[in-house]
């Protein structure tokens, strides 16, 4: 049923005319007539008696106009609560690499956690193919990757942002006084490394890999601080994104060693499957990770 014939309906009943119902409602008489006739249709019912150029309920119209009266209410409190929309409050489910964690906490949390307290979150540390396991069954709302570029039409890319990467020493380190190295040159000394398999160190081990090269990590460990501090001791180098080094290296504990032949692209990408439903309370994470994205530097070249 049309809310637009209920409403010309409404309209006309109330002002027993055709033509002022279309006035007040900016159409046609025509127009007006139309509507009438199509609800009438509908009903199976005729709602006005027509004589004379005036019009008047029928009995079956005058239950009718009851009737269209609270469903024209209902459709204004539905209006009215929508517009005024309640606070939003709800679960999300927000899967990311156990890297990004800090950095999606450092931001302004505490402020969003002031404007919208009845919103709940969880974090879950996967890598790529398990969030989009989780994604596929709806075990998670939201993913964070840290990855090659992913496109798939099952899923939307909410926002992106391809992230520098490089090799980390200790400030002093026999390496780090070299204005040009090669990536095999770096295989003799110990290295640590985030878990084999996850994201960016499965694509650097792919990478190797591919030129017949291989690195064993004398420590493997998914906390890139605690990495950080272990390269900052000159336990082993690492390769690391830029986010996780970055302070290390503007503080002077850490330095970026100039590999040249050896670049990987790394996105981070925010991604939920196409079918999901975008909440209020999901919207709002959402616009709370744009921080996220924004702490952290996009691409630039290699020293």
């Amino acid at each position: 049923m049309d809310i637009r014939s209920l409403k010309t309906f409404l309209y006309a009943a109330e002002l027993s005319s055709f033509t002022r119902a279309g006035e007040t409602l900016g159409y046609s008489q025509s127009t007006v007539s139309f509507h009438i006739k199509q609800l009438e249709n509908e009903l199976g019912v005729r709602l006005f008696e027509r004589i004379n150029h005036t019009v008047s309920l029928t009995g079956r119209g005058r239950e009718v106009l009851q009737y269209a009266q609270q469903i024209i209410q209902l459709e204004r409190d539905l209006t009215q609560m929508l517009k005024d929309e309640p606070e939003a409050a709800g679960h999300i489910r927000l899967a990311m690499a156990d890297s990004l964690c800090p950095a999606f906490f450092d931001g302004d949390f505490q402020g969003f956690r002031r404007q919208f307290p009845n919103i709940t979150l969880k974090i879950i540390t996967a890598g790529t193919e398990e969030m989009f396991r989780l994604l596929n069954r709806n075990e998670t709302d939201l993913v964070v990757t840290l990855d090659n570029h992913i496109y798939h039409a099952e899923y939307v890319i909410v926002q992106e942002k391809q992230l520098p990467m490089h090799f980390v020493a200790r400030t002093g380190h026999p390496l780090a006084g070299r204005r040009q190295l090669s990536v095999e040159e770096l295989l003799s000394y110990p290295f640590l490394l985030t878990e084999k398999g996850m994201s960016y160190r499965r694509l650097m081990d792919e990478r190797l890999a591919a030129r017949s090269l291989e690195v064993s990590p004398v420590v493997e460990l998914s906390n890139t601080d605690q990495i950080c501090r272990l390269v900052e001791q000159d336990i082993g180098i690492s390769f690391l994104p830029d986010y996780a080094t970055e302070n290390w290296v503007r503080c002077g504990a850490l330095t970026y060693l100039p590999v040249t032949d050896f670049d990987i692209d790394i996105w981070l990408q925010l991604l939920h499957h196409r079918d999901k439903w975008i909440s209020p309370a999901m919207r709002h994470v959402i616009a709370y990770c744009g921080g996220l994205y924004a702490a952290l530097r996009p691409a630039s070249h290699a020293i």
